[in-house]
């Protein structure tokens, strides 16, 4: 493999420029990125036929009892097959741009597809968009190395694969480039822009080569807006915003709460026992739930209500307001206990489903009152209100939405919607649910490149040790010997057990350096001085760069967690990593 990828570079660097080559390798992201996205939802609709067949169907507790079984085959897998954690998507790739300078776990280019396929087959109430994502992401690093690609064509090769995925999903190339861009976090320049657009048009292609020109929604605009009408479209963007405040509060602080139990087992028995529950009250809580989504999309209520234990509230308009809210709010908690207990999947599908349902029963409730409001176009709209609620991502939202039901007739409906939701949710949770923990541990690759630069840094790269060490107790004499070995100019004073007490400037003691009375008689803890400040060891590149600009320090002693010292960080070696960087993070 190794010899076949040095005679392709050969051949690049004879015929080919960077952008072309570029270009190639987008073309090869793509197609693969497509085709494995194939697989995934293959896969998932193949164990959906034989988990669903007739005969399980005439039992109604199956509803109870598979999701629990599917989250356990795939614990199963990752604990003793795989023996690692496999990720649930978006937020993983977000991690190895910010963390391992791009690289993705190879096992996520097989592990994603099987575990999301199990969970979401058997029930899980989960979507494949966001593992579709990881495993293009493992892809799209893959490949970016194995063509021996820098750092910033590494990742504007996993921004390609996450747009591909997502395009392939959908069949939705300008949301995969908006989705690289908003969410992924790829700035649009003249260098990305068209292995953007490659990747997500191959992986289009792909997709419609396998599973032919089948959308996932079928929408039909029967009436257009009015331009009152505005108003309450505006409202219901205000809605689905709290809605969206509401699934990531929820389905973060679930995470939260679950992880303090230790027990891999009694995490699954709880979740899964409450996920099964849920489901078997309300089977349109099972999978994905794009059938629901559809059927929703034509203002039909009757499959949320088929099978269920509710169904003979069907003919009663406020009872089926009010069991919509019920299912609109449920399936945040139905997604939270899915990944809780072990399942992967991600929650692109799962908002969509709420927006759905955020439209219907918003519309719903208003036609009570005597209002006309028409049904499709406010499930419609409401699905672009919770993508960009939940996802922070407006401009992601009003395109997905847009392409894939064919609704650009409701784009102004469509652009207040996502607008307003936006605005209503950054109120309250200023991280989108894929990087609000990344964020929290200071992992997370914002626009800002100055931040992107200082995260790329760290302290033991810039860590320079080769400082002459002092006792507090020696003597002057000792300390003019130390400056006749030495090449720096300050002398770190530590005790016995190495912790860090002071330093000795050199400047500090140019005066009696050659008073040679004074050699025995003065201490080096009469001429040590306590700096301004200290570095800690786990600090991170932000919080040093402060310092740095701060104080009047060119050099800053660091420490490790027990007052143990380590070395100095110096301004001139800080500089001159950032302005590398810089050149390498470059996109033009």
């Amino acid at each position: 493999m190794g010899k076949i990828i040095d005679k392709i570079l050969k051949l690049k660097d004879r015929y080919l420029t960077n952008e072309q080559f570029m270009v190639i390798v987008a073309l090869i992201v793509g197609i693969t990125v497509g085709f494995s996205a194939v697989i995934i939802k293959n896969s998932v609709f193949l164990i959906q036929s034989l988990v669903l067949s007739d005969f399980f169907q005439q039992y109604n507790y199956i509803y109870f009892v598979f999701p629990l079984i599917g989250i356990s085959i795939v614990v199963v897998f990752m604990r003793y097959i795989l023996r690692q954690p496999v990720g649930h998507g978006i937020p993983d790739v977000l991690y190895s741009i910010a963390e391992t300078r791009g690289y993705v776990k190879k096992h996520n280019m097989f592990s994603s597809i099987i575990t999301s396929a199990i969970t979401v087959g058997f029930g899980g109430s989960v979507g494949l968009e966001g593992p579709s994502v990881s495993t293009g992401g493992a892809y799209g690093s893959f490949i970016g190395h194995a063509f021996k690609l820098t750092y910033k064509q590494v990742i504007l090769m996993l921004g390609a694969a996450s747009a591909s995925a997502l395009a392939a999903i959908f069949k939705a190339p300008m949301t995969g480039i908006v989705f690289a861009m908003e969410v992924i976090m790829i700035d649009l320049t003249v260098a990305s822009i068209v292995p953007l657009i490659v990747a997500s048009v191959a992986a289009v292609f792909t997709s419609y080569f396998f599973m032919g020109n089948e959308v996932l929604y079928h929408f039909k605009l029967t009436e257009m807006y009015t331009f009152s009408e505005l108003p309450f479209f505006a409202l219901l963007g205000i809605f689905t915003g709290l809605i969206s405040v509401y699934f990531t509060k929820v389905y973060i602080g679930t995470n939260q709460v679950f992880r303090r139990i230790k027990s891999w087992g009694l995490r699954l028995l709880i979740s899964g026992f409450m996920l099964g529950l849920l489901i078997f009250l309300f089977p349109a809580l099972y999978g994905e739930g794009y059938e629901v989504i559809n059927k929703v999309l034509i203002g039909d209520t009757d499959l949320m209500l088929s099978s269920s234990i509710f169904d003979i509230f069907s003919d009663n308009s406020w009872a089926v307001i009010v069991l919509v809210f019920a299912i609109l709010m449920l399936k945040t908690w139905a997604t939270s206990f899915t990944i809780t207990a072990g399942g992967v999947g991600g929650t692109f599908a799962p908002t969509l489903f709420n927006g759905a349902l955020a439209g219907l029963f918003f519309a719903l409730v208003l036609n009570q009152f005597g209002f006309s409001l028409p049904i499709t176009n406010f499930a419609l709209t409401g699905m672009a209100g919770a993508v960009a609620g939940v996802l922070l991502a407006p401009l992601t939202a009003i395109f997905l939405i847009a392409e894939i039901s064919g609704g650009y007739e409701l784009l102004p409906p469509l652009m207040l919607v996502s607008l307003m939701s936006y605005l209503t949710s950054k109120i309250f949770i200023p991280r989108s649910i894929y990087t609000y923990q990344l964020a929290q541990k200071g992992q997370l690759m914002t626009h800002n490149a100055d931040s992107n630069i200082l995260k790329m840094m760290d302290v033991k790269s810039l860590l320079e040790c080769n400082f002459e060490k002092l006792n507090p107790n020696q003597k002057l004499k000792d300390l003019v010997n130390a400056i006749q070995v030495s090449n720096r100019n300050i002398f770190p004073v530590v005790d016995e057990e190495d912790r860090f007490l002071g330093m000795v400037m050199m400047e500090d003691i140019r005066k009696i350096i050659f008073k040679q009375h004074l050699y025995n008689t003065t201490l080096v803890k009469e001429l040590m001085i306590r700096p301004e400040v200290t570095i800690k060891q786990e600090e991170t590149m932000n919080s040093i760069a402060s310092k740095l600009h701060k104080t009047s320090m060119y050099n800053i002693p660091v420490l490790d967690e027990t007052g143990k010292y380590l070395g100095f960080v110096s301004r001139a070696n800080v500089f001159s990593e950032y302005r590398k960087l810089l050149q390498d993070f470059s996109t033009e």
